[in-house]
């Protein structure tokens, strides 16, 4: 009797055991656990770009610096005092003007001297030519007054020359700058007066990477602009350097352009823009929307819901695009956003399509 009462309760107790633990058992299978996640897990909103052919302008940037079309720092070929300052400073001046004055005195005596003596060589000329005429006097006299004559032009004409070193003209039309000399200096060849400075036109000296040497050459137009200033300005390129520079791996070049309004001053630093070609067609996404792959560069195709990768090979780079050369049709929507948190064959939802 009393072991038939103990089965029993080992029985109840069993039975209390089982009650207690069954609720907390799962019986549902991995598979059922893997839908209940997918069931539970938020779907990616992405923005996506379709694809359409738009018009892409290969461009390129460079710094340049503007400098004077001519340019010439101004001394005096001989020594001497300055006896008159023709210019003022910071003023135009036409070619051939004169600018400056050094004391000839004793140049204009020798060129009188010589003056004079050329009258009386002249006048012995003459005689000589007509005694020779009527056979009065011999050749060789005849040639030694002609000979004396021609020693008196020379030494005239050396004289003039030696005057002409003593004034300075504008070598061509230009804006003169300061002078660091005044009436009564003396001055030498070494000697330091002003520069001259022609900047209409106003050329442009700039350098491009060695990639562009085919694309860069005369005729080339550029679009520049002074960072001080909205305005942009138009050059053309006349000149490049045959050699490559070996150490910066660039090619220098000078450009042209107009400057009649004198906004442009020599030596300021300009932002340079070089368009090379238009391409009406091209296929641009954003550059963010690109994924470096071991296989090159990728980006994710919103195909039926989900995020499909694409292997494509890229062109030009702006500043905010890239173009697509091959991998993508007209058509095709790329995912532009949320790059990061992307799997291949994720499941997307599109917030916007632009």
């Amino acid at each position: 009797m009393k072991t038939k009462r103990k089965t029993i309760i080992i029985v109840v107790i069993i039975l209390f055991l089982i009650i207690l633990v069954l609720p907390k058992i799962n019986f549902t299978t991995e598979k059922d656990e893997d839908k209940d996640v997918k069931k539970n897990a938020v779907m990616l909103s992405v923005d996506a770009k379709i694809i359409k052919p738009e018009n892409l302008q290969n461009r390129i940037f460079s710094n340049g610096t503007l400098t004077s079309n001519e340019e010439v720092l101004l001394r005096s070929e001989t020594s001497g005092r300055v006896t008159d300052i023709s210019f003022v400073e910071g003023k135009r001046v036409k070619q051939n003007e004169l600018l400056l004055k050094i004391n000839d005195s004793e140049l204009q005596a020798t060129l009188k001297k010589n003056l004079i003596k050329q009258e009386l060589a002249s006048d012995k000329e003459f005689r000589a030519r007509q005694l020779l005429d009527k056979n009065l006097a011999s050749q060789q006299e005849y040639d030694v007054a002609l000979n004396e004559l021609n020693s008196v032009k020379a030494d005239i004409e050396f004289i003039n020359a030696q005057i002409a070193k003593t004034e300075i003209r504008a070598p061509f039309d230009g804006i003169i700058g300061l002078r660091s000399i005044s009436i009564g200096s003396y001055i030498t060849p070494q000697t330091q007066i002003a520069n001259l400075q022609s900047i209409n036109p106003i050329k442009i000296d700039f350098a491009i990477p060695q990639k562009y040497y085919t694309d860069v050459k005369e005729g080339t137009e550029i679009n520049f602009r002074l960072p001080s200033l909205t305005n942009i300005f138009i050059g053309k390129v006349y000149a490049v350097e045959p050699k490559i520079d070996q150490t910066t791996r660039t090619l220098q070049s000078r450009a042209i352009a107009a400057n009649s309004q004198g906004l442009l001053t020599p030596g300021a630093y300009v932002e340079i823009e070089i368009v090379l070609s238009n391409i009406a067609d091209a296929f641009l996404i954003p550059t963010d929307a690109l994924v470096p792959d071991i296989q090159g560069e990728k980006v994710f195709v919103f195909k039926k819901g989900k995020a499909i990768p694409q292997i494509v090979q890229t062109g030009i780079r702006t500043e905010k695009d890239i173009q697509i050369i091959s991998g993508v049709e007209v058509g095709d929507t790329v995912i532009i956003s949320g790059i990061i948190q992307l799997r291949p064959n994720s499941d997307v939802d599109l917030n916007s399509i632009k």
